[in-house]
């Protein structure tokens, strides 16, 4: 079976700032994909480009084999599309937001009431479906924004930045309701570690480029072992004194100086005894997709997020 989304060597730049250097990903159907960077990386251009906002300036781009520039009506038949801004009627009910909706598809009469209802009962809105969409908690506007990206029936289902704004349980809900629609493929951009988590696979964006591709777990294990982390005054000076002493490789990261072995637990007794006086504080943990975005780039994800704000 072809894939649902093929990215082929797309780049774009907008003047002489390059978003997105050489980009190829390729998603299968009926998966939930994340699109994981911070701000700066290229999600939003290369979700623009997906959504048939921009075309590519080199590279192709094809959704369920059709090409996005030559075939241009017949991607956006298959695709769904909610924005990080709000695209709703705050004064109008939730009903009729999704009637004008499915207006937009082509629904009327019997087909577009049966469609409604759908979705209604799918994102657990029937019983709101006549209140008006400003009495709705953001978690709630969300759902009622994502039953109008699904009035057409969409093949995939194009997500910027999905919860922004919501609680760490509204967001668990919407991923598991996209995770409920069997079939549908579903591409989502987010800064959100946990968010990114709760998807069938990850790409990995830091300056326009992919960095690293894989599912949750494959990912985790690209960093492997343990990671004993220790907050010192001098780090640089720590490691240099670390590894004459102990003969381990070490990487410096702001205050931080990052131990990752397989038993990276066995050293802390003989280092807090060796070099108590040199350090402040020490974390033992298995590595995360934050500990992924550090071991591909040198950066933390939090500071390159401040930095691309």
């Amino acid at each position: 079976m072809s894939a649902a989304v093929e990215v082929r060597g797309v780049s774009f730049a907008y003047g002489e700032r390059v978003a997105l250097r050489d980009v190829s990903v390729s998603v299968e159907r009926g998966v939930t994909h994340a699109f994981l960077g911070p701000n700066g990386s290229g999600k939003s251009t290369l979700f623009k480009i997906l959504a048939t906002i921009l075309p590519p300036q080199r590279g192709t781009v094809r959704i369920l084999g059709l090409d996005v520039e030559t075939q241009l009506a017949a991607v956006r038949r298959h695709l769904g599309v909610v924005f990080q801004a709000p695209a709703l009627d705050r004064k109008l009910s939730v009903r009729r937001n999704l009637e004008y909706g499915g207006h937009l598809y082509g629904l009327r009469g019997g087909a577009l009431r049966r469609t409604i209802d759908e979705m209604l009962a799918h994102t657990g809105l029937r019983d709101r479906a006549n209140e008006p969409v400003e009495r709705l908690s953001g978690g709630l506007k969300r759902r009622v924004e994502l039953a109008k990206g699904l009035m057409g029936t969409p093949d995939v289902l194009l997500l910027d930045e999905p919860t922004t704004g919501l609680d760490p349980g509204a967001r668990k809900d919407l991923w598991q309701f996209l995770a409920s629609r069997s079939g549908l493929t579903v591409l989502a951009t987010t800064h959100l570690m946990d968010e990114a988590q709760l998807a069938g696979r990850i790409t990995i964006l830091h300056e326009g480029g992919v960095v690293a591709e894989g599912t949750p777990s494959e990912l985790e294990q690209l960093v492997g072992g343990e990671l004993l982390q220790l907050r010192s005054p001098d780090p640089a000076r720590l490691a240099e004194a670390v590894k004459a002493r102990f003969g381990v490789e070490t990487k410096v990261l702001e205050h931080t100086l990052r131990i990752r072995a397989a038993d990276a637990h066995r050293l802390i007794g003989d280092l807090v005894d060796a070099f108590g006086d040199q350090i402040d504080a020490v974390t033992l943990s298995h590595p995360t997709l934050e500990d992924v975005y550090i071991e591909k780039t040198g950066h933390r994800f939090w500071a390159a997020d401040a930095e691309g704000a």
